[in-house]
Order: structure tokens, then sequence, then C-alpha cells
């Protein structure tokens, strides 16, 4: 699985500012009030060839209130799950008694912990550093997480002590399959039905897998690795401490695959909950199956209604295979798997650079963008720039100001000159450097 990396401190010590840094991102609400961030957020950070999975925490603090606590309790989850920490403190403030008791906690735990001292712009790199020896947890990591100084640095140290993602991929030559979906629609059922044995524990409880369990099955003579998550359920509905946390083994599950079966359960409909892991799905770049289970023994009318559903509440999903089975009694699992190898060929697709260019201006000239400052911003040349989930480099003047209903018109376009099947192409923009204006580097942008 791909790593996890706890970032832990005091409230308002620039957690989520650093967050939005290293994962590239504006996900984390930042502000300058203490305890803005009560839940984990989770982002993906790439460094040197290694991802790892970013949890954003609370602020721990002393305040014995219950919100104080049950943040308390959200960070120690993360750090359980974590295979490294990131220790925040505050270069302005220098050490406090809350950050002394948050080290002792951390020095107790045998997990790998960094020592990052924020907030550090302007100030002497070493002078700043020596105070935070005095914690214990090994030399800090003098940073700014608003203008970026020792970020670099930072990341180095982090993809030097968690686990490498790179090695486990090499080695498996497994398609790597995540099963996802609420809890109790099946999906332990169905990997048992896949592996043609009874490899997960299964019950009618919601709940029953906590973890994300590897299965290896082999059908029509291909590998596939099939990664069994626990049930994901809303924010309101997740109580128990153990259950809290079984999103981020989905999220490392998705992380780690080459595409999802997103699994329903035809006797309760297409629930809000459904569409929202769906949506998951798609975010992190994961081609998806919809495998509508329980489907036997349903009157033609309740059939009928699931499938208004699915048109009517997952439409927003690209091109989407929908399989309709019986995890129980074996129904459907042949063009499941047929299904499974095409999302999968879509997420490993090869596009040539002379079709896509020809493609590309096929789309623009159907339907050229909006204009902007009286000029048509136009996408002049693009080339794959990587698989799982396909990307495309775009090339032209000004894309950053290409409205994203454009951008998903010209990914549904090409979607469909390369046959791609549950799967969304993502774009990278690159606009080209505008000889009168030297000074200035070309910008950069994913989409």
């Amino acid at each position: 699985m791909i790593p996890v990396v706890a970032l832990v401190g005091r409230p308002n010590v620039g957690k989520s500012t650093l967050f939005n840094r290293l994962t590239r991102s504006r996900e984390a609400l930042v502000n300058d009030q203490p305890g803005v961030t009560r839940d984990r957020l989770y982002g993906e950070v790439a460094h040197q060839n290694q991802r790892f999975l970013l949890i954003d925490t609370g602020g721990l603090s002393d305040d014995g209130d219950v919100l104080s606590a049950a943040v308390r309790e959200q960070v120690f989850q993360a750090l359980s799950e974590a295979d490294a920490v990131v220790f925040l403190l505050d270069a302005r403030e220098g050490v406090s008694g809350a950050d002394r008791d948050i080290a002792e906690d951390l020095r107790r735990d045998e997990t790998p912990v960094l020592v990052a001292v924020n907030k550090a712009e302007g100030l002497d790199r070493d002078i700043t550093a020596s105070e935070f020896f005095e914690l214990s947890i090994g030399a800090p990591q003098v940073v700014s997480a608003k203008t970026g100084q020792g970020v670099s640095h930072l990341l180095d140290a982090i993809v030097n002590i968690v686990p490498d993602t790179e090695s486990e991929q090499v080695t498996s030559n497994a398609n790597r399959i995540a099963i996802v979906g609420r809890p109790n629609v099946g999906k332990s059922t169905l990997v048992n039905c896949l592996a043609g044995e009874p490899r997960m524990i299964v019950a009618d409880l919601p709940g029953t897998t906590r973890d994300s369990v590897a299965v290896p099955v082999e059908r029509d003579g291909e590998l596939l690795l099939l990664l069994d998550t626990a049930g994901v359920r809303r924010k309101s509905r997740v109580r128990e401490t153990l259950e809290k946390f079984s999103v981020v083994k989905t999220l490392q599950a998705l992380a780690s695959a080459e595409a999802a079966v997103l699994v329903l359960d035809a006797r309760e409909g297409v629930s809000d909950q459904d569409a929202t892991i769906a949506g998951l799905i798609i975010e992190t770049g994961r081609s998806i199956v919809i495998a509508i289970n329980k489907w036997d023994g349903l009157e033609r009318r309740d059939k009928n209604a699931v499938r208004r559903e699915l048109s009517r509440k997952l439409d927003f999903l690209p091109e989407p295979e929908s399989v309709f089975i019986s995890a129980k009694h074996g129904s459907g699992i042949a063009e499941l798997t047929k299904a499974i190898r095409g999302v999968r060929a879509s997420a490993m697709v090869e596009m040539g650079t002379s079709i896509l260019n020809r493609a590309l201006a096929q789309a623009v000239e159907h339907h050229k963008a909006p204009m902007v400052n009286n000029r048509t911003i136009k996408p002049k040349y693009a080339h794959q720039g990587g698989r799982n989930p396909p990307t495309v480099v775009l090339h032209g003047n000004t894309l950053h100001k290409l409205p994203p209903s454009y951008l998903r018109y010209l990914g549904k376009s090409l979607a469909r000159t390369f046959k791609l099947k549950g799967t969304r192409i993502r774009f990278e923009l690159r606009n080209a450097e505008n000889p009168y204006d030297k000074g200035k580097a070309p910008r950069r942008g994913r989409r």
C-alpha cells in the first residue's frame, strides 16, 4: 500500500498551509484562528518517484472541552495508521509546554518522526533549529510553509523514512483492483466469489472488514490482486473509534490500484453515499466499474427503478461500465471480469501523439473554446504525460483560462477516440512562453 504520513502539532502552527504546499492544492482550510482543522484531511504527495498519502490533522491542545477531546482522538487514530509522522512547530513562538507533551507521546511510539519548524521565513536556520533540539526527536527541519523555504529538504527527509512504493510495484505483475463501497453491500462475498473460495469473513453485519486485504486471484489466465476494503460511511454515521479510520485504508487501496469496482446493493438502490464514493474514485484518478449486487430475485419494476437511479445519480461518471451481478450465486461474474479487464486497459492506454493531435484538432474545430479578452483560447498540440490515470499534456497560450466545462468536453471527446471505458482523462496545461516577456516562466497546471 502507499505509505501514510501524519501531520501533527499544536493549533495554528501552519499544518494546513504545509499540507496545501506539499499536496500542491488548496484542499485544507487555512485561517489565522486556531483549531480550524478539526477532522482529518487526506492528499497524495509525489516526490522523487515516491508517493505517500498525507493526513492533515486537527491541532492538539490541553483544553478539556468535548471538541478538543474529539480532535485528540482523531489525531491519535491518524498516528496509529501512519508509517511516519511530521511534527510541526512554530519558530516564532518557540517550544511550548504543549509541544513537550506531544513530543513525549511521539517518543513513546515506534513510528519514525520528523520535526519541522515552521514560519521560519527571514530567520537564521541554525539559530532557529537550535532551540528545538531539546525535544530529543532528531534534527529539526527548518521550513516556511508560506514561502516554500526548506520544503524540498523536508520532502527528501520524508521519502527517506517511508516504505518504498516503487519496489512493490515492480515486483508485482498482478493487476491491482480495489473493491469499494458502503458497508454490507457484499464486497467480501464478491471477493470470495472471484477467488472461488471463502478467503474473506462474510457476515450480515456492516463493518465486518476493518482493513484493506489483498487477495490474489487468477481469472482466465490473468492474475488479479483484489483489494477488499472496509465500507465507507457518511461522517455522521461513523462513530466507533476503530471504524473511523477505515477511509484511510480505502484511499490507500485506490491510490495503489489500477481500477476500482464500486459495489452497490440493488435492493437499497443508489444512495447519495454511493455517488460520493464514485466521485472519490474518479477524483483519485482510478477507472471504475459499477457492480450492482444482489440483483437476483428483484421484481422487474425494482430493476427498472435501479436503472433509472444509475442514470440519474451517477451521470457524472465517464462512460461507466455497469454489471448486474449476484456475488452470492455467481451470476454476472464473467461479465464483471470482462468489464474489469476493459477499464484496466483504459487506465493504462497508450495514446499515440499523431492520433491524439488529430483528435484534439477535430474536437477544437467542432467546438471552439470560449473567448477571453476578445481572443480565442486554442490548444496548439498535445502529447501523453502519463497513465493510470491517462494524462494529456496540452500546450498553448493562456490555457489556464480554459473553463473546466471545456476541459471536460475535450476529455470526453478524446476518450471516445481511444474507446476508454469508466476512465476520465486528466490534463496538464502548459502555457507557451511569451518571447517578449523573458522574465516569466511558462505557467503549468493540472485539471
